[in-house]
């Protein structure tokens, strides 16, 4: 099973209100680290997701997930000219795991709307309150995949 989880606002988040542009500075949100850590146990193979484009923030991302011991995983970027959903037919994962981008604008910012319905239908999609962290998604794959089943309906 891949799993491809956004990472600011997912994973990652400020320190405090001061600090929300500053995505160099950000830390884990919860206890996502162990959560990922135990999909992960059960054979998930994790993929993460930024929304920084230059190779410099790209790898300051990188360096947050290394800094802050996040299970190994490719960290995919959106290219020049390229859309969140573009990155996500490419990797086609099985779970996606993003955050509801409040502060942005909402669901249109969503990276599963940009993925085309076909294929949107064939992945689980789970969105999470901005910066409110992953700890309350179950722990168990198969229960994750049912959780995906319920709560991603809306999405279609």
């Amino acid at each position: 099973m891949k799993i491809m989880i956004f990472t600011e606002g997912t994973i990652l988040g400020p320190k405090n209100h001061f600090s929300l542009y500053s995505h160099q500075n950000y830390i884990p949100v919860g206890c996502c680290v162990e959560k990922i850590r135990g999909w992960e146990s059960q054979g998930a193979e994790i993929r993460y997701l930024t929304s920084r484009k230059s190779e410099k923030q790209v790898a300051g991302i990188q360096t947050l997930l290394e800094k802050y011991e996040f299970p190994e995983g490719r960290l995919y970027h959106r290219e020049k000219r390229q859309k969140y959903g573009d990155v996500i037919e490419e990797i086609l994962p099985d779970i996606l795991i993003e955050d509801d981008c409040r502060s942005i604008g909402g669901k249109w910012q969503w990276c599963i709307t940009q993925v085309r319905s076909e294929l949107r239908a064939q992945m689980k999609s789970i969105v999470v309150r901005e910066f409110k962290g992953i700890d309350h998604l179950p722990d168990g794959l198969d229960d994750l995949e049912r959780y995906n089943r319920i709560k991603g309906e809306n999405l279609k």
